[in-house]
């Protein structure tokens, strides 16, 4: 058996995975999940007009258990790394969960076309 490999969930991913996008596949199993509860937060979102409240709300529950903590120091980092690239429409919970992502060593998942050439993230459209 090999090593799981850990990676950080963007909402998009959740999405792509919920919506079912063969390309997110490998990402469905022998993978650690690691993100916070903005990305949940996002997703629940979406799900409430798709599939409803019940549903979101178990998917939230289901998702939480991934959900690590954001410390004063993510969001700075966040917030200076948003600075720094004005020029491309990254929101607050994408700068969050990508400053996360690298102050935990792990990359981070997505098909954001914003994130496709920035170092330490696993693309996929």
């Amino acid at each position: 058996m090999g090593k799981i490999k850990t990676l950080f969930f963007d909402s998009y991913a959740l999405y792509e995975i919920f919506d079912g996008n063969n390309d997110y596949i490998p990402y469905t199993h022998d993978i650690a999940i690691v993100t916070t509860r903005l990305n949940i937060m996002e997703f629940h979102y979406g799900l409430l007009a798709k599939r409803g409240k019940e549903f979101a709300d178990r998917l939230y529950d289901e998702l939480v258990k991934f959900a690590v903590n954001i410390n004063d120091d993510a969001i700075k980092a966040a917030n200076e790394f948003r600075a720094l690239n004005k020029n491309k429409k990254f929101s607050y919970v994408d700068c969050i969960g990508y400053i996360t992502a690298k102050l935990r060593g792990i990359k981070f998942l997505t098909g954001d076309k914003e994130f496709e050439n920035l170092d330490n993230v696993e693309f996929v459209k």
